[in-house]
């Protein structure tokens, strides 16, 4: 589960237990040729103190 940030609240389902995971969100771009896109990247960190299913991901603030 994401915790925090543009994704709070969406269960996704990850294997290995990663330490980070990225999400990206499209941001509309006015005025620039077609098959141009930009995207928000937002991190959000593992919580290491949940032992128990669901895992939880807390956005990083810190991320770019």
């Amino acid at each position: 589960m994401l915790v925090g940030g543009p994704a709070d609240g969406t269960r996704i389902r990850v294997t290995d237990r990663p330490r980070v995971i990225q999400v990206t969100y499209p941001c509309p771009v006015d005025g620039t040729p077609p098959g141009l896109r930009a995207e928000g990247v937002f991190v959000y960190r593992r919580d290491y103190g949940v032992k128990s299913e669901p895992l939880r991901y807390g956005f990083d603030v810190a991320s770019p």
